[in-house]
């Protein structure tokens, strides 16, 4: 039997949730991302590793039918969402504290996602396909609010594996730089 756990966090000054912070101070917001006209995929998801495309798409489809925009995938989150997944399945530990101790405000900005205005990260471990992880976050407050905060407008997707066992990250931002 697989071991599944689920973890969220929220970053960002009026979600309710875990850990939260401000937007750096004097940072000014970047405009936010333009979305493509529904139906139609974002030119970056051209590259998405199929996963990835089939979790934006899933991801999408839940804020479709709750009222939300779609999010645009986010090379910089990507990146602290992919390192961060490597770090855990690296450490076998499913945490939003790196093992260097950094969290997500700080992977982010490593990465370049500046300007931004609020973050948040779900992580989950165990969970065998794109579509079991998504139900298990869809069936969790924290993680479906993340999923669902109209706030965001970015995301960044991670995988990695600890033999078998597969590691997840959703990395959300509003209107920072990709």
């Amino acid at each position: 039997m697989l071991f599944r756990r689920l973890v969220p966090v929220v970053i960002a000054g009026l979600t309710l949730g875990a850990a939260c912070a401000p937007a750096p101070s004097g940072a000014p917001a970047a405009a936010p991302a333009t979305d493509p006209p529904a139906g139609v995929a974002a030119p970056a998801e051209a590259g998405l590793a199929p996963w990835a495309a089939d979790m934006l798409s899933q991801v999408n489809a839940q804020r479709s039918a709750n009222g939300a925009a779609p999010l645009a995938p986010c090379a910089a989150l990507a990146r602290a969402a992919q390192s961060h997944t490597e770090d855990q399945a690296a450490h076998h530990t499913m945490t939003h504290t790196g093992s260097d101790g950094s969290n997500i405000s700080v992977r982010a900005a490593r990465v370049g996602y500046t300007g931004w205005s609020g973050l948040a990260e779900n992580v989950a471990m165990g969970y065998p396909s794109v579509t079991a992880v998504m139900t298990g976050w869809m069936n969790s407050a924290g993680h479906r609010a993340n999923l669902l905060n109209a706030a965001y407008n970015h995301i960044g997707l991670g995988l990695a594996y600890d033999g078998a066992t597969p590691y997840w990250t959703q990395d959300f931002g509003a209107n920072g730089a990709c």
